[in-house]
């Protein structure tokens, strides 16, 4: 699918909108092969270093998105892919795997350890208390809204402080539970050979993915805010989503809620701020200033994820009114 994705780029016989559903596919193709790798890779180092792996290399297709949409001046598709990457997890996905776990258990009632529901909703909130503050400076046009960027990197700076300190002790407590921790079924050479190619192709399928996406966007009449938040975001995901829910159908809660919380985590806390930092290299600068209605859905998501998981149960009620609200959050994107 990348060969194909790389001639739709660089032929005519292509339409930009069937570039961009190739491109899309290819992104979604290169993160499965990522995750395969990863997982292969990480049987070797335990269920908590293979969480983390898994969710640390997964989101490079994520990066590369945002990184090439930056380069392109394309900051609000930027933007909103990195927030619709928390939000598609938080909201949509983790919604799914709620209703297919407790679906599952006799009870209806989806169980799970709420240690890591609640690091993640710590990790969520303070990235979301850093946006709104930097919201509401902006917004009132005072004095700090004039030093936005420093205030920025000052954050992202601060923020993976604090996710390295979680992060070890995470590894330390040994309760995190990933999909790693069995009997590897590939070579650690041909899973790294896997991960360095499935990395590499996926760099220049964002590329391709976003050269096709501003022609599409106008073809088909959609917003930049819609494409970033629910079409870049879910293509980005696309592996993630359907292991967590396919595992919580299978009844594995514990590994269903650990593969989405990671993820949530992973990017809040990590890939946000280091993409803050890395736009600092790229045409136009990533800062911690949304807009108005995207601080209030990542503040008000931060929120209705700790109150539904936070207690280790769930009902498919709970994974119900998350979905909705994405629904909602999708709604406004649209006409954004």
């Amino acid at each position: 699918m990348t060969i194909l994705a790389a001639i739709a780029r660089y032929t005519s016989g292509f339409g930009h909108v069937l570039a961009f559903i190739i491109a899309g596919v290819a992104l979604a193709g290169a993160a499965w092969i990522v995750s395969i790798a990863t997982e292969q890779v990480g049987q070797r180092f335990g269920p908590s270093a293979t969480g983390l792996l898994q969710a640390t290399l997964g989101n490079l297709p994520e990066f590369f998105v945002v990184i090439f949409a930056l380069n392109a001046g394309q900051l609000v598709v930027a933007q909103t892919a990195i927030l619709g990457s928390i939000l598609v997890n938080a909201l949509l996905v983790l919604g799914l795997v709620l209703v297919a776990g407790a679906w599952r258990a006799p009870d209806h009632v989806m169980r799970f350890a709420p240690r890591l529901p609640n690091d993640t909703a710590t990790l969520l909130m303070i990235t979301s208390f850093i946006v709104l503050l930097v919201g509401l400076a902006d917004s009132a046009h005072d004095s700090a809204s004039h030093h936005i960027k420093t205030i920025s990197i000052v954050s992202a700076v601060t923020i993976l402080v604090v996710y390295c300190f979680w992060v070890r002790q995470f590894l330390k407590s040994g309760r995190a539970r990933g999909e790693g921790g069995g009997v590897a079924r590939m070579p650690l050479a041909v899973a790294l050979t896997l991960l360095v190619v499935a990395g590499v192709a996926s760099a220049f399928v964002s590329d391709w993915f976003v050269h096709s996406l501003e022609p599409s966007i106008h073809t088909l009449g959609i917003s930049q805010a819609f494409a970033g938040l629910v079409i870049v975001a879910t293509a980005g995901n696309a592996v993630e989503h359907a292991v967590g829910v396919v595992l919580a159908a299978r009844g594995q809660a514990e590994l269903a809620i650990s593969v989405v919380k990671n993820s949530i985590g992973q990017v809040a806390a990590f890939l946000l701020p280091v993409l803050v930092l890395t736009s600092l290299l790229t045409a136009t600068t990533l800062t911690f200033a949304f807009a108005p209605v995207y601080v209030g859905a990542l503040l008000g998501t931060a929120i209705i994820v700790w109150q539904i998981t936070g207690d280790g149960e769930a009902t498919p009620f709970e994974g119900s009114a998350l979905i909705a609200a994405f629904v909602i959050l999708a709604t406004v994107a649209w006409f954004e």
